[in-house]
């Protein structure tokens, strides 16, 4: 993933709205939700779910699919697993801790989250 890809993908993911209807796609699976099913899940008008959706395909983070009148949401998993490589590859260097096929894990000291 490119540098630019990635910015695009944490910046629609900074607001609470756009990353709440992206974290319903990705529960729901490969199946996804229609538009209808994921506005009522996060009580939106449908004007301001359009323009979230937006923002979200625009970074490529979500796929949709016309189904006759239906309109079917899904997650862009493949986008997803990129992002969360691009922040992950170089965690730990020069650290034993981790590395490839091992999972990420920082030193918590410090950690006030």
């Amino acid at each position: 993933m490119k540098t630019d890809s990635a910015l695009a993908a944490l910046s629609a993911l900074s607001h609470d709205t756009r990353l709440a209807a992206f974290r319903e796609l990705v529960q729901a699976g490969p199946e996804g939700l229609s538009v209808g099913e994921l506005r009522e899940r996060l009580h939106l008008p449908p004007a301001t779910l359009t323009a979230h959706l937006n923002g979200l395909r625009a970074a490529a983070l979500i796929d949709d699919e016309r189904e006759g009148r239906v309109i079917r949401l899904r997650a862009n998993y493949a986008q997803m697993n990129e992002l969360i490589a691009y922040l992950t590859e170089n965690c730990c260097v020069g650290s034993a801790r981790c590395g490839p096929g091992i999972a990420c894990e920082p030193s918590t000291q410090g950690d006030h989250s």
